[in-house]
């Protein structure tokens, strides 16, 4: 019971500090505080990421969470067994559940000397993903990783899909607004590319589920300076995603197509695009023995089995997974649905499961690498 309200209490006082991307400095120095007072090593890197050492030996166990949120601050609430706040879902709910499991597992004589859990808490997750593309730079090592992020405390997610964030500026004569027929309007012509881009990919519906498909979002349409003058030049911005097999270069290089032939057809109309930013599609193996600790787990805690989740988002998971070579998935609680929204909370007991789901898994982990160590330790002496 004091280690349940010792959990309450951490994630109560994180979602009590506002925490935007890009000002993450002061929950930044309060989680590092606490840490250091349930036993971690403790350091803040470079760009301001809390990183925190328990345990030692093998394997080492790397989790990873986020402390910044979307902006727009909520009040603080407790009502009816949830914490409502900015963050309660999107990410402290799963970060404070790492912190405290890998703590107390420290502790644990079955664990002790047999482990090394690595927990960061990373910044700007929400915007740029800075914090994780940072710590890949600084070269982290280990032989598992978890990315807490809203699963769900049934569910684990083992698939996100990719994203192309696609500019492209459309540029055409102009005239006067009184006739229209004269000339090209770029806001027209923006638009029709839209639509042409959007149709160039397979129907939804021709897919096995919406987590295969090429799906495209027109979010955002600018142009025009003045309200008698016909559009010159039209901005738009597209989110395209992008789920495996496929790569973005392999999707970009279909739209580039579906650019070009718009361009054959329109001749008058000047188009650039530009890529601003490309994640890659992730999806682990669901045999893997991560997935097979951590549904484990679950189904111990719970009582009942595990559900894999395909993401149609897309995830630092993807960062982290193409980048360091080991089994990773995405687990924590909290209602995925409910992040961003006015109405984000999170429910305790489903918080407090989740430590004990983090902790099984880590124990497992740590008995499975060692058991596998000593095996291979037995052939080679043979």
């Amino acid at each position: 019971m004091q280690e349940q309200t010792r959990a309450i209490r951490l994630l109560t006082n994180l979602l009590g500090i506002y925490s935007p991307s890009g000002k993450e400095e002061i929950i930044a120095a309060f989680l590092a505080k606490e840490m250091k007072k349930l036993g971690y090593q403790v350091g803040l890197d470079a760009i301001g990421n809390v990183i925190g050492v328990v345990g030692e030996g093998e394997p080492t166990i790397f989790l990873c969470g986020h402390m910044d949120t979307v902006a727009g601050y909520l009040p603080l609430r407790v009502e009816e067994g949830k914490i409502y706040a900015r963050g309660a879902v999107d990410a402290k709910g799963p970060l404070a559940a790492m912190v405290m499991a890998a703590a107390q597992v420290a502790k644990d004589p079955a664990f002790k000397g047999k482990g090394k859990i690595l927990v960061a808490s990373v910044v700007e997750e929400e915007a740029t993903s800075r914090g994780v593309r940072h710590m890949i730079t600084q070269g982290v090592e280990a032989d598992y990783a978890i990315f807490g992020e809203p699963s769900g405390v049934e569910n684990i997610t083992i698939g996100y899909k990719g994203q192309i964030q696609l500019k492209v500026i459309c540029k055409t004569e102009t005239g006067h607004a009184s006739t229209p027929w004269l000339y090209e309007n770029a806001l027209d012509k923006a638009y029709e590319l839209w639509q042409h881009i959007k149709n160039s990919y397979q129907p939804m519906e021709q897919a096995n589920s919406p987590f295969y498909a090429i799906t495209a979002c027109l979010t955002k349409l600018m142009g025009g300076n003045a309200t008698s003058v016909i559009p010159f030049e039209a901005e738009m911005y597209i989110d395209i995603r992008v789920p495996p097999p496929y790569t973005t270069d392999q999707v970009y290089e279909q739209t580039q197509k579906a650019i070009e032939q718009y361009q054959q057809a329109n001749p008058s109309v000047t188009l650039k695009a530009t890529v601003e930013d490309t994640v890659e599609p992730f999806e682990v193996n669901k045999s893997s023995p991560l997935v097979h600790a951590l549904s484990a787990s679950l189904r111990k805690v719970l009582g009942k089995p595990a559900t894999l989740l395909r993401k149609t988002g897309t995830g630092d998971m993807n960062i982290l997974g193409h980048a360091m070579n080991m089994p990773i998935v995405t687990y924590g609680p909290g209602d995925g649905h409910l992040d961003h929204t006015l109405d984000e909370h999170i429910v305790i007991n489903d918080y407090l499961n989740a430590i004990e789901i983090y902790k099984e898994t880590l124990l497992k982990l740590s008995e499975l690498y060692n058991r596998n160590a000593k095996l291979n330790a037995g052939k080679k002496h043979a």
